[in-house]
């Protein structure tokens, strides 16, 4: 079962880890009903392996470190529990997300309709960024017999939401890399998105570096 504090960093290290080994951090938000897939997606991002999920509880993160567009990204990446019960916890995640990812299931039509109903306008409420760049995600088409969502449709509602669109598969892979990659993408050609990118990027690496600094006693006790 995934665990709401996330500390899921088994990736940085492999990719040099250090706080200098990216040029620019954004933050990624996964969205979407109970069900769709958000986990397995990033799980199939973050590593190798795909299985059988539990479902999120509360909120978990990944972090991934790639180089796109030249430059070294380290996407933050939350995954959030489509639950109704958890939907309280998830607002305060939205605040400073460079991208939001919609995840529905091209099998389950009502996962589809509620990406307008629900999560499109839990974004426009609790987005921070005017900016933030949004991608609606159509998964499972490894079950193209039980698909009811037409890529047509999923493209109509990409241009009615003003964001991107991809299809993908969790289990077969198909598309998943390049889901996170157009994102990153097209964060980079907003210039407030890259400036906050890079800004986040600098005081991380000045946090840590003041973290690692003896304090200094306090004078009066």
């Amino acid at each position: 079962m995934a665990s709401s504090t996330g500390h899921s960093n088994s990736t940085s290290s492999a990719a040099g880890g250090g706080s200098s080994s990216y040029d620019l951090s954004f933050k990624i938000l996964l969205i979407g009903d109970s069900g769709v897939g958000k986990s397995s997606l990033l799980v199939t991002f973050i590593s190798d392996s795909v299985g059988d999920l539990s479902p999120t509880i509360g909120v978990d993160f990944k972090v991934k470190l790639l180089t796109v567009g030249g430059k070294r990204l380290k996407l933050t990446i939350w995954d959030t529990a489509g639950q109704e019960r958890f939907r309280t916890l998830t607002s305060s995640y939205y605040r400073g997300a460079q991208g939001i990812i919609l995840v529905y299931d091209v099998t389950r039509r009502e996962t589809f309709t509620n990406l307008s109903d629900v999560w499109a306008k839990e974004v426009e409420l609790y987005s921070t960024n005017q900016d933030c760049v949004k991608m609606l995600v159509g998964n499972k088409v490894d079950k193209e017999s039980e698909r009811v969502v037409s890529s047509e449709e999923g493209m109509t509602l990409a241009k009615e939401l003003g964001s991107l669109f991809l299809e993908c598969s969790a289990k077969t892979r198909e598309n998943v890399e390049q889901c996170f990659k157009e994102l990153a993408l097209k964060i980079m050609e907003v210039p407030s998105l890259l400036e906050e990118g890079s800004s986040v990027g600098k005081r991380n690496i000045l946090k840590q570096k003041q973290e690692h600094q003896p304090s200094s006693s306090g004078c009066c006790s």
